[in-house]
């Protein structure tokens, strides 16, 4: 018998991640995109797989050195449209048919095709966004001006260049039309249920400060077009079609209230006053998440609604501490919610079978990446459709997890997690890895970075501090215009807790994390000296700076302080990590991608000045083009040299 080894920070590249994935409506076989490393190449390549239930054997349906992603079905079955670079690198629409032979290229947009594809109900158009075609194209090369209040956006770049509209392509005649005319970014565009209109989301408009959250608009097929839920009004939306065709069910906040405030599922009339809040008293939001680090793209699939044809209920996914399940809320008659896929696992909801008797969703935990599901309506005879990392899997050893709940400076319980090897003695060296948000939060799901350090022999310690989600309102809005106080003593007491059981070693700690994560990072070696090494990751360090160079700067530091710093500078002073930088003796590597406009490198370059003029040893290691996740699903060589910087400073000084 082969006895199995520890994971290795080459193993990133042998895993194949799941990219997008949709069920036939007959429920017979799905189709997914899968993304693979080339060694020869040194990128990943996705490519679309095909698995009938009555064939135990995937079939792979496209191959070579391009990308094939976001595969969707025809209402009848008979036909698969997806995305491909194979003709040209903007990507364009392609129609596979039932027969899996030649695909047949829809489109021909020189700007290209951005995604969103969704069928018509009849199968006769397709929909989906693309960029505007212009006599001049955008050129930051040449001087230009700016007016947009948001003129730069993380992992888009300068929106001037990334503005698009809804398209709707005839499948007869390959005839596109283009619906919309924003100057403004769309997405998602959604049938409704009589072919005659189309939802998608509405964001980055001109003069909106707030970027991060799209209006829900709706047009027609003769590009009459108009707002129907406002950003204005409500944050984080995503919608459906209610099946009557007169409402939808979106998940939001209102606006008004504090930033970490769970999403509740609204219903709404398009015409008229009638607003229904379906969750009110459900201590936990709906749509909510946690954090994950592999470079897997369906993570990154906004959070599915999908609505009964009766209409009376909506399957979402609800964040219940360290967990998301897959759940029923009531569109009808009194508030009710019910669990139907639950435990410690993270569920992602896909779709729901025409007859509705299957759920299909990609479900993983801390030592299983994201795989294929399939169970029926109420959660039981689970089956597992995709098994691609299994032979990989099977030789490397599963980390033993200890959850540890304790009471933190103020009595408040806190959850949190310590991954270790399996084996190996305790007390074990410990990196303290913060998530990022900060309203956001760990729980069962893999993270590579974890099981790498695991591997090197460290034990890892995750935390929910305080501002994370899923543990009701008070906890998640608790922080604001107070960064670095319970967050901080939530963390702390969660090292005391790990080294109290005998399982951390006091004398052999590190920190790291990315974001929030990067912020606390260097907060916390500005405050203490208990660690020996620290890896903030694209972190914010001075909320001054922030608030005017950040994309989401001016929103969301007056959320999260309370004000403008021309009215309270005294608090953007004292929630600073680079306030209390010079007390730093603590070892530190700032990891900072350069095309970061989420936190942008000035914030790491501002800390690397400050420790590096008061004598604390200091490197900044630079992502080159990276925007602000580039380290969990950029480009190979960024996730590689963030993997082995990590590695390397903790083994230099734990």
């Amino acid at each position: 018998m082969t006895q199995s080894r520890p994971y290795e920070k080459e193993d990133l590249f042998k895993m194949k991640w799941l990219h997008s994935a949709d069920l036939a409506p007959d429920g017979t076989a799905v189709v997914y995109a899968l993304t693979e490393y080339d060694a020869e190449k040194d990128a990943d390549y996705t490519h679309l797989w095909l698995r009938r239930f009555a064939d135990p054997a995937p079939q792979r349906l496209t191959t070579g050195q391009h990308n094939n992603t976001n595969p969707r079905w025809s209402p009848d079955g008979g036909q698969i449209a997806f995305l491909s670079d194979r003709v040209d690198e903007q990507g364009q629409v392609f129609v596979l048919s039932a027969d899996f032979g030649e695909a047949r290229q829809l489109t021909t947009f020189p700007q290209g095709v951005d995604g969103g594809i969704a069928w018509s109900p009849a199968g006769t158009h397709l929909a989906f966004t693309a960029g505007k075609e212009r006599d001049e194209p955008f050129d930051p090369k040449q001087p230009y001006r700016l007016t947009r209040a948001v003129y730069r956006f993380d992992a888009v770049g300068y929106v001037q260049r990334a503005l698009s509209d809804i398209y709707v392509c005839q499948l007869a005649d390959g005839v596109c039309t283009q619906l919309t005319n924003h100057d403004a970014v769309v997405a998602n565009p959604r049938w409704s249920p009589d072919g005659s209109r189309i939802l998608y989301n509405l964001l980055l408009q001109p003069q909106h400060l707030v970027s991060v959250f799209p209006s829900l608009a709706v047009v027609d097929l003769a590009g009459n077009d108009r707002v129907v839920v406002s950003s204005d009004q409500f944050n984080g939306l995503n919608g459906s079609w209610h099946p009557d065709g007169q409402q939808l069910v979106f998940a939001g906040v209102l606006a008004d209230k504090p930033i970490g405030s769970k999403l509740d599922l609204y219903v709404r009339a398009l015409d008229g006053d009638k607003l229904e809040n379906r969750t009110p008293t459900l201590p936990m939001g709906v749509c909510g998440g946690i954090s994950a680090d592999m470079p897997a793209k369906l993570l990154r699939a906004l959070p599915q609604i999908i609505i009964s044809a009766d209409g009376t209920v909506a399957y979402v996914e609800v964040q219940r501490g360290g967990t998301v399940e897959i759940g029923r809320v009531a569109l009808q008659g009194d508030e009710s919610y019910e669990p139907v896929l639950a435990g410690n696992r993270r569920h992602k909801l896909l779709a729901v079978r025409q007859d509705e008797r299957e759920i299909f969703y990609a479900a993983g935990d801390i030592n299983q990446p994201l795989e294929l599901y399939l169970s029926d309506s109420e959660g039981e005879h689970e089956r597992r459709v995709t098994g691609h990392n299994d032979a990989l899997l099977a030789g490397i050893a599963s980390a033993r997890v200890d959850q540890l709940r304790y009471k933190s400076i103020d009595d408040v319980e806190v959850e949190g997690w310590l991954v270790m090897p399996e084996n190996g003695t305790a007390p074990f060296p410990t990196i303290l890895y913060i998530h990022g948000g900060p309203h956001s939060a760990y729980g069962h799901q893999f993270r590579f970075d974890t099981q790498m350090l695991v591997g090197a022999g460290y034990a890892v310690l995750l935390v929910n501090h305080r501002a994370s989600t899923g543990y009701g309102d008070a906890f998640s809005t608790a922080i604001k215009g107070d960064w670095g106080h319970l967050d901080y003593q939530d963390l702390m007491h969660g090292v005391d807790a790990a080294i109290a059981r005998g399982l951390s070693d006091p004398d052999r700690l590190g920190v790291c994390g990315l974001s929030g994560g990067g912020n606390l990072s260097c907060w916390i070696v500005g405050h203490t000296d208990r660690f020996k090494a620290a890896v903030p990751e694209n972190p914010v360090t001075n909320w001054l700076s922030f608030y005017g160079t950040s994309d989401i700067g001016v929103w969301f530091a007056l959320e999260e302080l309370g004000g403008h710093p021309h009215e309270i500078p005294e608090i953007y002073a004292k929630c600073s990590p680079i306030t209390y930088a010079h007390r730093c003796t603590t070892p530190t590597l700032l990891v900072q991608g350069e095309h970061d406009w989420r936190c942008p490198a000035e914030q790491s370059e501002q800390f690397y000045t400050v420790l590096k003029t008061n004598g604390c040893e200091v490197e900044m290691l630079r992502l080159p083009s990276s925007p602000h996740g580039g380290s969990i699903d950029g480009a190979p060589a960024i996730r590689r040299a963030q993997n082995d910087a990590l590695l390397d400073w903790m083994a230099r000084h734990v």
